[in-house]
């Protein structure tokens, strides 16, 4: 390197190549300009460099300071390109609220600190804008507790890749999700676990439609915990699960295991019903074809018209009971329906 190339030249492409890796480690602070650096930029220097540097008096000093100003320079600093900056700036621009700038600075520096890199941060953020106003301490106290529920480096950060609404979600609602999967539906904790990071969307389910869900696939289809983890039970909704196992019973291929989990016919895996497209399930599995499916399915809409109807009737008929019922515990789920 020549003695004549200026200071600033230099330091910014240092800072521009190392910035993602300069925050701060005891927390999601925003980042800081080490001290460290500008002393070892100065000892690997020759004689020549330092005094061409030192006659230089255009020079300013370091910013010892946070980085508090949201522009395409501090941006492109933190390791974002020109076109990455510019999408940035655009999207905080349209975000509306008090101090929107700072907050996306806490953002930004958090998900980069998090391990993500900018593409990755800028797919989250358009996702969940939500994460633009998200305060440091947030930051902080939900990606402990992902981590305190078993999710571990690289796990935790596909999660929040593929579903950041978690991180906008408190860290009591996320805990009370899996404490519910564990003490109501009896998973283990490797098994509530592993529900978490294959279906992060659970923690915005009604608990009461969870339930149910379980119940239905526990006690209807006589399906242990363990497999429903296997097949990622909770991707599915409720209506497709009940539509392809009622279908298959229907039709002879799908029987309910007696009090000793046995059955007269070798019931399909769970696995193999929901997790496959609807033409695999249909050729392999219904043996049927797409119209016999598609009137079932017409017909199955309006069995469960009637029934609603039928359960509206005996509720407005039914004593105060069932009313306290209701508001004390809420939906009960597949067996209290069942017990009807």
């Amino acid at each position: 390197m020549s003695a004549g190339v200026p200071l600033r030249q230099v330091l910014g492409w240092t800072l521009r190549k190392t910035t993602p890796q300069l925050f701060s480690r005891n927390g999601f602070g925003i980042c800081h300009v080490p001290q460290l650096v500008c002393c070892r930029l100065s000892s690997s220097a020759n004689k020549g460099t330092q005094q061409s540097l030192h006659n230089n008096q255009e020079l300013s000093p370091l910013p010892r300071q946070p980085v508090t100003e949201l522009s395409l320079q501090s941006l492109i600093d933190m390791g974002f390109t020109d076109i990455q900056a510019e999408r940035v700036c655009d999207a905080v621009s349209n975000a509306m609220g008090k101090n929107a700038a700072e907050h996306a600075l806490t953002a930004l520096s958090a998900l980069l600190l998090f391990g993500l890199d900018p593409e990755t941060v800028l797919k989250v953020l358009k996702k969940c804008p939500e994460l633009y106003r998200l305060k440091d301490s947030h930051f902080q106290e939900r990606i402990a507790n992902l981590r305190k529920l078993g999710l571990v480096e690289g796990s935790l950060q596909k999660v929040v890749s593929n579903y950041p609404q978690i991180l906008a979600m408190t860290a009591k609602r996320v805990k009370s999700v899996v404490v519910f999967l564990r003490e109501k539906c009896l998973f283990t904790g490797d098994q509530a676990t592993s529900i978490l990071r294959d279906t992060p969307s659970v923690v915005q389910e009604d608990l009461g439609q969870l339930e149910y869900k379980f119940q239905y696939i526990y006690f209807r289809m006589g399906v242990k915990q363990k497999e429903m983890v296997k097949s990622k039970l909770f991707r599915f909704s409720l209506e497709e699960v009940c539509c392809r196992h009622s279908f298959l019973e229907r039709r002879g291929l799908y029987q309910t295991p007696d009090k000793k989990g046995q059955t007269l016919i070798l019931n399909p895996k769970l696995s193999d019903i929901l997790a496959v497209d609807r033409d695999t399930y249909l050729k392999d599995v219904a043996k049927a074809t797409a119209e016999e499916y598609d009137v079932f399915r017409k017909l199955m809409a309006r069995e469960e018209q009637e029934e609603e109807l039928q359960e509206m009737d005996m509720e407005a008929g039914s004593g105060s009971d069932d009313d306290e019922e209701e508001e004390g515990g809420g939906k009960s789920g597949y067996m209290k329906r069942r017990k009807k």
